[in-house]
């Protein structure tokens, strides 16, 4: 395969553009801090993960700020600390303050002009607005969790995805996924049958954050460390012809 074989990109946007575990670890440590939890950012990740996770299966029609809240009672019930309904409402709504990565608006821009861009998120409509102002593309198609009405790694999510690409004219083996997460993306993308590329942010890093373990073994097509080097790698391609339009 070579990216110019591909019509689409379809991408995980919290993980992979914006940085959601600076986000969520800002929120934690403050929240820590107040009850004199000594515990890392990583170690409040990891156990913040598994709580989102089940969340997320148990209640899939939830918006996501209520999944947030739900997750944030449920870590402080396992680490037996207080958490009042205005700490829950303070992680619930910071998803519009999560930072982007910052490589990924520049990346965007410069796929845009190969491709069309897809979003797939876990997140809903109204928080995605928020991170897609600072992502600064238009996105051709924006699915979310609160459009289809389950989480990744739902295979409804990834049938929804599929049907969309579909819808936009994308014909089959056209479609390439982009992500960070094994766990919410590649492996349900590879069971739906799609080649996918690994932004590995977390490269160096060997605990998984808020990223729980991936349920089956999985070889992502490419892997890059960033987008910048996914879109250096695209414009690379030689058999693209001319310039990006």
């Amino acid at each position: 395969m070579n990216f110019s074989d591909f019509d689409a990109l379809s991408f995980d946007c919290y993980g992979t553009l914006i940085d959601w575990e600076s986000g969520i670890a800002a929120v934690l440590r403050t929240w820590a801090g107040a009850h004199g939890l000594r515990m890392t950012d990583e170690q409040l990740l990891a156990a913040y993960g598994t709580h989102e996770a089940r969340a997320e299966v148990e209640h899939p029609g939830d918006l996501y700020p209520r999944i947030l809240a739900r997750t944030m009672r449920g870590l402080g019930a396992e680490l037996g600390v207080p958490v009042s309904d205005e700490e829950a409402e303070r992680l619930a709504v910071s998803v519009p303050d999560w930072p982007a990565f910052p490589d990924s608006a520049a990346a965007l821009e410069r796929l845009a002009r190969r491709y069309k861009l897809i979003i797939l998120s876990n997140v809903d409509r109204a928080s995605f607005a928020g991170s897609n102002k600072r992502l600064g593309v238009t996105f051709t198609s924006i699915l979310t969790a609160e459009d289809i009405g389950s989480y990744k790694p739902s295979p409804r999510n990834f049938e929804a995805l599929v049907r969309e690409a579909g819808r936009l004219g994308v014909a089959d083996g056209k479609l390439l996924h982009v992500a960070q997460s094994l766990f919410h993306d590649h492996v349900p993308a590879k069971a739906a049958g799609l080649p996918t590329v690994w932004i590995n942010r977390r490269h160096g890093n060997p605990s998984g954050g808020a990223t729980p373990d991936p349920s089956a073994d999985v070889t992502p097509d490419w892997t890059f460390t960033s987008m910048e080097a996914f879109a250096d790698a695209v414009d690379a391609d030689p058999l693209f012809e001319g310039t990006p339009s």
